[in-house]
């Protein structure tokens, strides 16, 4: 079973509903005994990264996350502010991440060589940096839809997944083992974010 975790910062309606037109069972739950259970996890975010820390925090879920990701090595995938989470820190704020997964997430800084505007909001492509169970049979014309003024910078180009331009090149999918994110939002993403959804809930094994 799926568990799209509820701390007060997701969009989890709409991803929950993209599951169930998948066929996949899912529940939206904060309840520890559901999340013990769970094959797999959702987190995910919409706001600033302190108060995304400090809700886990409140919530307890923080314990539970890292039992289910380091010690059992269950999937667990990061949605928007969900995939920041996942890393070390942000220049949003001074609370410390998960520390998932190696990086940091910082803002968009075009150094006033580019006219655009934060946050990146639309839809912009993805091209794959480097191959796991998430993207099976996405290529360069898979467009995904973005909402986000921060993006990751992996100490390791083993860790980026897909990558996108905005200005420049930033890592849009971030991975280590069974610890997945992408920066964009799936459930907004029509039949792109579907395939992604689909591959992560078809996925048996615990590994990338």
């Amino acid at each position: 079973m799926i568990v799209i975790l509820d701390y007060g910062m997701g969009n989890v309606g709409s991803i929950l509903n993209m599951l169930k037109k998948l066929g996949h069972k899912s529940v939206i739950s904060s309840d520890p005994n559901i999340i013990k259970e769970a094959g797999k996890l959702i987190l995910p975010g919409v706001g600033s990264f302190d108060t995304g820390v400090e809700k886990l925090t409140k919530s307890g879920l923080i314990p539970l996350i890292l039992n289910h990701a380091k010690v059992e090595k269950k999937p667990l995938l990061g949605i928007c502010l969900g995939m920041q989470l996942l890393g070390e820190k942000s220049e949003e704020g001074k609370l410390a991440g998960l520390s998932l997964i190696p990086f940091e997430s910082k803002k968009f800084n075009f150094e006033d060589k580019h006219n655009l505007k934060t946050p990146h909001m639309g839809w912009n492509l993805v091209r794959k940096v480097n191959e796991s169970y998430l993207v099976n049979s996405i290529d360069s014309d898979f467009r995904f839809y973005f909402v986000h003024s921060f993006h990751a910078v992996c100490k390791s180009n083993e860790n980026i997944l897909l990558e996108s331009i905005y200005g420049y090149k930033f890592a849009s999918a971030v991975f280590l083992e069974n610890i997945l994110g992408v920066q964009f939002h799936p459930e907004k993403s029509h039949k792109f974010g579907m395939k992604i959804l689909d591959n992560f809930a078809r996925r048996d094994n615990f590994v990338s």
